[in-house]
This record gives C-alpha cells, sequence and structure tokens, in this order.
C-alpha cells in the first residue's frame, strides 16, 4: 500500500461518516445544517465515498510487485 492509496481511504472513511451522520441528522426531524445543506452532503458523500476506495484499490493493485 502506498501513501497515496492510503490518503484515497482515509477520505473514503471520512466521507462515508459524513453520510452517515448525515443520516442520522435527517431522521432526527430537525438537521443542525438545515434540511438542504444536510441532503447536499449526503448526496455529495455517497458517491464520494465510492469513488476514494475505487481509487484506492486500484492504486494498490497497481503498486503490488
Amino acid at each position: 500500500m502506498t501513501p497515496k492509496s492510503g490518503l484515497f481511504l482515509a477520505f473514503s472513511c471520512i466521507t462515508a461518516i459524513a453520510a452517515v451522520g448525515s443520516i442520522f441528522e435527517i431522521t432526527s426531524g430537525q438537521p443542525d445544517l438545515g434540511i438542504q445543506n444536510t441532503v447536499i452532503i449526503l448526496g455529495l458523500s455517497i458517491p464520494l465515498s465510492g469513488l476514494f476506495f475505487i481509487a484506492a484499490v486500484k492504486d494498490t493493485r497497481a503498486n503490488i510487485k
């Protein structure tokens, strides 16, 4: 694993945590940032976490010797 793939994994974890937090905020009834901002964060964080994870796996596979 390279530092680049580790960074991709870290970003994937952060965006996944943001997605879960957004879901909890929306289901609580009154999000701290408002419904619109929370939905935007959720909509961006779900695909980004997948993309960062895929990028990490591809980078790791490309650097296997």
